[in-house]
């Protein structure tokens, strides 16, 4: 569809940086190489980080896009209704093994689409809970992938933030209420560590652009004394608008990944979100390989990263205390 072949084009020059031209012959010989379909819920300009991890993921596995593999993207830019489709396209496709990213909406599309194309996904939340496998280690059926484990979280990513911000009484917490296991689970554990701390917790919704600068429009009028944004892939692909709005607002804010501090955001705790799209690509490239992935158990993060902004934080005139720079794997000055 013509939707398809702009979006991949796009995506292509957002991460390449220029537009890629194979010879005549290369593109004749890609009908020969194995295909992956690419499913994310969000737009490429959110993913490139990630996707470089899951590139490298394909090469240790023995896979360069372009020499012996071919990559058909497609991106639904948020509108989670078209995911069915392109999913459906990607089957018509006839592609080896889908790949799914920006959520369990992805993964969901894709198994609904078909139950013999392998799929990898890679989702914050308990596939076996959500019913995307039947157990961790053996997800039996034709899905498998990494569970980030970022909803689980929460309360050590508020305990770091009152850390930081040891006045802060009132909290914000931002919820995509598109996403409502995320949030049940996110709300959950967030509510148990505010009474343990002391802390009130305000609950906002947001899934538009719109919605987001309403929430804030709320935060101004009820003046919570710090922001708590849930692991959602929407809050991600908005993560500029989200950090610009808390830094305008002078409020402190803990995120679920680095990408948030890396734009502004004063911290994050959780796991590296490259490193979880790295082990996407070598699954990916281990189906291709032949392996089944119902024997391939989904992968659970090990390590997880506490990154602090320090210059966010002298701009809130915080102090970052010494037991969270040394805590923190990185500070950025």
């Amino acid at each position: 569809m013509q939707f398809d072949r702009i979006r991949r084009r796009e995506f292509i020059t957002l991460a390449s940086g220029a537009a890629i031209a194979w010879p005549l012959a290369t593109r004749a010989q890609q009908s020969a190489m194995p295909v992956i379909g690419f499913l994310h819920s969000q737009s490429p300009d959110a993913f490139r980080e990630q996707l470089r991890g899951f590139r490298q993921g394909l090469k240790e596995a023995g896979y360069i896009e372009g020499e012996n593999v071919a990559i058909e993207y497609r991106f639904a830019d948020n509108q989670m209704d078209q995911l069915s489709e392109l999913a459906a396209n990607l089957v018509r496709r006839r592609v080896d093994v889908i790949a799914t990213a920006g959520g369990p909406a992805s993964a969901f599309a894709a198994k609904s689409a078909t139950a013999t194309i392998p799929i990898v996904f890679a989702t914050g939340d308990d596939p076996v809970r959500l019913g995307l496998v039947a157990s961790l280690a053996r997800p039996g059926g034709n899905l498998t992938g990494v569970s980030f484990l970022v909803t689980l979280l929460s309360a050590k990513r508020l305990e770091f933030l009152r850390a930081l911000a040891p006045g802060v009484v009132r909290v914000a917490a931002l919820v995509n209420p598109a996403e409502a296991a995320n949030t049940e689970i996110t709300l959950r554990d967030l509510e148990a560590a505010a009474r343990t701390l002391g802390l009130h917790v305000q609950v906002l919704k947001a899934d538009t652009d719109d919605e987001i600068n309403a929430a804030f429009e709320n935060i101004v009028r009820e003046r919570p004394d710090a922001l708590f944004a849930a692991a959602t892939a929407f809050f991600v692909a908005r993560r500029v608008q989200l950090t610009q709005l808390a830094a305008f607002h002078q409020l402190p804010a803990a995120y679920p990944i680095r990408d948030f501090v890396e734009v502004g955001g004063l911290m994050s705790y959780g796991v590296s979100a490259a490193d979880a799209y790295h082990q996407v690509g070598i699954y990916t490239g281990r189906i291709l390989k032949g392996a089944k992935p119902g024997d391939l158990p989904v992968v659970q993060p090990s390590k997880f990263e506490l990154v602090i902004n320090a210059q966010t934080a002298r701009m809130l005139g915080l102090t970052v205390p010494q037991t969270l720079l040394v805590a923190a794997d990185e500070v950025i000055k």
